[in-house]
């Protein structure tokens, strides 16, 4: 299945879901993007980066490695944050990072009237055909 394909399976299966994306954090590049609804150039234009400063921004990254820091672990390249919830005044955003790769995270845009837990679970289940879709 192709990525598109999956994306667009994805948003057809989770609840409310009016956008999905796959981005490529370390490169900052937005990888495909599904949307119901028609959202600004811009803002479409900013979800890559954002995604990325969310996941891999520089008070992100200290944070992970104070934490590794204070448990004696070694300074490598796993990530303690997986998955990132942000409600807005009428969304909710879910970011969940790839098990394959950690680099890749998934986005999910519902309207806030969605069940949250059906959401999460919904777009943890479409996680595994996406990351094997890249």
């Amino acid at each position: 299945m192709s990525l598109d394909a999956a994306l667009n399976k994805a948003v057809s299966s989770i609840p409310e879901c009016v956008a999905a994306g796959y981005v490529d954090v370390a490169s900052g590049m937005l990888l495909a993007i599904k949307t119901v609804d028609s959202h600004p150039r811009e803002v479409v234009d900013l979800v890559a980066a954002a995604t990325a400063d969310l996941f891999n921004g520089p008070n992100v990254s200290m944070i992970e490695r104070l934490f590794k820091k204070a448990r004696g672990l070694a300074d490598n390249e796993h990530h303690y944050f997986q998955e990132i919830i942000v409600n807005s005044d009428n969304l909710i955003h879910v970011f969940l990072r790839g098990k394959r790769n950690a680099e890749y995270v998934a986005v999910f845009v519902c309207r806030r009237t969605a069940n949250l837990g059906m959401a999460l679970t919904k777009a943890r289940l479409a996680m595994p055909e996406l990351e094997a879709a890249v």
